[in-house]
């Protein structure tokens, strides 16, 4: 939207020679598209009006409540981004790619839709995109049910077990035999079953029939919107659809906060063998549960519609206006056939004529064409921070995933709500044209990317790990990472440094695994087993008397929830910002084109926002994060799993350096 108005006078020359040229088009020769002929008796025609009385309110609630669906299911499966990743232990590139395959799956038919669904049933063509949606929510949980159990990384000794073994196995005869076959059996077990990781090509498939399922929602939807109601109220329409569709990614992520916190396996286990707790980095939450839930609601959301009219009656302020329908235009001018049925003058042969012209059309539009660039520029850092501010609020604030998203839903999407009510409220209220509009929207997001890169000029520092970002003798600033892992405190000890069962020394400080940081005896079993005679813990400037340690990484600085505390409430005045163009910018968009081409631009205004920025920015906005990994976690069967640890200092420095590229 920066580089909009070096066109915009053109622009609207354009649009009124077009809306003048239109208006003469239509003046005589429009016929009011109905689902019978017209030779209907007056009688019937007015049990029509009547029965469509209120259709655009029903259509509009429909609507509403479809993209509550969409929203939900969208910004769950953002809630789940990490809770994929270490189930199927995979990277962020990766986790970037399937988060891709959504806008993979628009590509593959918003021109189809937007353009011929135009001419078609759109409230059915709606309805059984929602059919396919539920599809692949469903889909995606199915790995769930045919994946073995989640095994995580846990030494003997924190397992519920009446053998007591020591963490630093100085010999591997203090580990009773059968202690030693059982742990290889497991791992021989998991190998065999490691081939289940690959189930993650599921999630895929499912989002990508999510992106499918979802794509004539908004052009179709939004487009039969305008072409129906009152122009004065068109605005306050979608503003209210785009407000009623936020309290979708509301219980999206507090329903991700509330499966976070129940184990993967719940269910399947018994919970009081699980040794881990929803702050360790291995946890996983049931993911699964909320896309069994989402599907259900996106079934109920499309039924509606397979009982919505083809077509309402036109406002009577609209009926001679230049903002006519866009199926309009597929009116023949010849009044001999004007008694024929709707559909038997519109042919596929004709539309599929138009379609070129209605593409170079478009694309000789400058205003339209500088509001696409700007949208692509826009959305490429949008889209990768909302798809990775669940993990980056983690890694950077030390919160657990359920807190998050918790977080995310309560306070940063109501604001998202607000300010874009707020926008189609000014635009109505104040009677703003056109080129207010492209002003409000211009301005909303200036000063809304100010603050957005304010937010990555705070943060909390690096967790003290024991040779990872702090050496064994409290140095900080390690350079190489797994040499650093072993020490002389711990040289005594048959440790594996591809381990990762974080303990908490008394000094603040986390070791990787109570092998790794010394520790010679253990009391208790599970989540509350104690470490004892941990000979590097108490190596450090401020030893730890009793050298003792328990399960679970240390919580971050002390100053950590404060820093947090601010960027929440930076956040959410971000957020409201932001989201104050939105309305105004969608205006721009339907007015700045031909009114039978409504439904065309928004495709390819979708089409390109997906292909160039929600397609690219999660893929490469995850490789950058995975360059910020600390500690990687390993395969049962050898190889690199998901990362347990990342550096905040370089996580927080690359966010705004991609962010600041993207804003310009």
């Amino acid at each position: 939207m920066f580089s909009m108005f070096s066109g915009l006078e053109a622009g609207d020359i354009i649009m009124e020679i077009s809306s003048k040229e239109n208006t003469q088009f239509f003046s005589n020769n429009t016929v009011l598209p109905v689902d019978r002929s017209s030779f209907k008796s007056e009688s019937s025609a007015s049990k029509e009006k009547q029965s469509c009385c209120g259709g655009i309110k029903i259509f509009l609630g429909a609507l509403s409540f479809v993209y509550f669906a969409k929203a939900l299911s969208g910004s769950y499966f953002k809630s789940t981004i990490t809770q994929i990743e270490r189930r199927f232990d995979i990277p962020s590139s990766l986790v970037g790619i399937i988060d891709g395959s959504f806008e993979i799956g628009n590509l593959l038919i918003i021109i189809l839709v937007s353009y011929f669904g135009a001419k078609l049933h759109r409230p059915r063509i709606i309805g059984a995109g929602c059919l396919i949606m539920s599809a692949g929510t469903f889909l995606i949980a199915m790995p769930q049910f045919f994946m073995g159990r989640y095994q995580y990384e846990r030494f003997p000794s924190t397992i519920n077990s009446t053998v007591s073994i020591s963490p630093c196995l100085q010999n591997k005869s203090q580990t009773p035999l059968s202690a030693l076959e059982k742990s290889q059996a497991k791992i021989n077990a998991g190998c065999e079953k490691e081939a289940g990781s690959s189930m993650w090509i599921y999630v895929l498939l499912g989002n990508l029939l999510r992106g499918i399922g979802e794509t004539p929602i908004q052009p179709l939807g939004i487009a039969y919107i305008d072409d129906y109601a009152i122009e004065e109220n068109a605005a306050l329409y979608i503003g209210c659809v785009q407000t009623v569709a936020i309290i979708g990614p509301i219980f999206g992520f507090l329903l991700g906060s509330l499966c976070a916190k129940l184990y993967v396996d719940i269910g399947f286990v018994d919970l009081d063998s699980v040794t881990i707790t929803h702050k360790d980095a291995q946890w996983v939450g049931a993911w699964w549960l909320g896309y069994l839930i989402a599907g259900v609601i996106s079934i109920l959301a499309g039924i509606p519609f397979w009982f919505l009219p083809k077509h309402l009656p036109k406002p009577e302020s609209r009926k001679d206006s230049s903002t006519s329908s866009e199926q309009s235009k597929f009116i023949t001018e010849d009044n001999k056939d004007q008694h024929k049925s709707y559909q038997q003058q519109v042919k596929i042969t004709e539309m599929a004529k138009d379609f070129l012209p209605s593409l170079k059309n478009l694309f000789g539009n400058p205003v339209y064409i500088l509001y696409l660039c700007a949208s692509i520029i826009q959305f490429n850092s949008l889209i990768g921070m909302v798809t990775y501010k669940p993990k980056y609020i983690e890694q950077q604030y030390g919160q657990t995933s359920s807190k998050t998203n918790f977080v995310i839903g309560l306070i940063n999407i109501p604001a998202v709500a607000f300010g874009i009510f707020s926008g189609g409220l000014i635009m109505k209220k104040f009677r703003i044209n056109v080129l207010g509009g492209a002003k409000l929207s211009l301005g909303s997001s200036f000063f809304g990317y100010l603050l957005f890169l304010s937010l990555f000029a705070m943060g909390c520092e690096n967790s003290d790990v024991a040779g990872l970002t702090v050496s064994y003798h409290g140095t900080k600033r390690m350079t190489d990472y797994e040499q650093d892992l072993f020490s002389e405190c711990n040289s005594g000890c048959a440790c594996s440094k591809n381990d990762w069962d974080p303990i908490c020394g008394e000094n603040g400080v986390t070791y990787i695994s109570a092998c790794l940081a010394g520790c010679q005896a253990s009391n208790g079993s599970g989540k509350s087993t104690v470490f004892f005679n941990c000979s590097c813990v108490g190596t450090l400037e401020s030893p730890s008397q009793s050298s003792s340690a328990v399960v679970g990484p240390c919580q971050k600085g002390k100053e950590c929830p404060k820093m947090f505390l601010y960027f929440l409430v930076i956040s959410v005045i971000t957020s409201y910002t932001l989201s104050v163009g939105g309305t105004p910018g969608y205006i721009l968009l339907l007015r700045c084109i031909k009114p039978h081409l409504k439904s065309f631009a928004l495709g390819i205004y979708t089409l390109a926002i997906r292909v160039l920025a929600g397609i690219p920015a999660p893929v490469y906005f995850g490789v950058a994060i995975d360059t910020t990994c600390l500690k990687w976690g390993s395969k049962r069967c050898g190889g690199r799993g998901a990362c347990r640890l990342y550096d905040s200092n370089a996580l927080r420095s690359l966010s705004k350096e991609i962010n600041h590229d993207s804003g310009n």
